[in-house]
């Protein structure tokens, strides 16, 4: 199965703690961040080892830049892997505060 035929997990915002995040397979994944002068700063994206190669941190991360589009937040990508996402996927390049 494709990343593109396989369900995208259910990603719940959790604004009280500063994070996007989906349990599958009863391990939890998160994306969090800081909300810093109008820009949502993606400080870190974690998928446990078990779950991990599933698409999982992507589908946190287009969660993510998908709430900042619609609140109309620039996003700081101070993670790796969420700055590499932005670098492969232009579509979130006007996102870059």
């Amino acid at each position: 199965m494709t990343s593109a035929d396989r369900p995208s997990p259910s990603i719940n915002h959790n604004p009280a703690n500063a994070c996007f995040e989906t349990t599958v397979d009863g391990h939890r994944a998160v994306l969090e961040y800081v909300l810093e002068d109008g820009a949502m700063v993606i400080t870190h994206t974690g998928v446990p080892d078990a779950i991990g190669g599933r698409g999982i941190a992507a589908d946190l991360t287009r969660a993510a830049l998908e709430h900042a589009r619609a609140a109309g937040l620039k996003v700081v990508p101070a993670c790796a892997y969420a700055a590499a996402f932005m670098q492969r996927h232009s579509e979130y390049t006007a996102l870059l505060g």
